[in-house]
């Protein structure tokens, strides 16, 4: 039987290796793909218990209003001669 995939909170983002804390939101509807980055400051207003996947349901596309969307965290690149 496959395992279920894990579902990362908040928390987990936040506070992993990469330190992310802003969140990639793409439109559920792959025809539509429309993506928007939200920021930390945003994405701070919710409690790190909180999983993305609880997230996905609560968004509407602002493009062509689908509600529900795939919720990734937004990994900024590392910029070039930092330590």
């Amino acid at each position: 039987m496959p395992q279920a995939a894990n579902k990362i909170t908040l928390g987990e983002m936040r506070n992993g290796r990469a330190g992310a804390r802003g969140l990639l939101v793409f439109c559920a509807d792959y025809r539509c793909s429309h993506m928007t980055r939200l920021p930390p400051a945003e994405v701070d207003r919710w409690p790190d218990d909180v999983s993305l996947s609880d997230l996905e349901p609560r968004f509407i596309c602002s493009k062509c209003g689908r509600r529900g969307a795939d919720v990734r965290p937004d990994f900024r690149p590392a910029r070039m001669g930092t330590c």
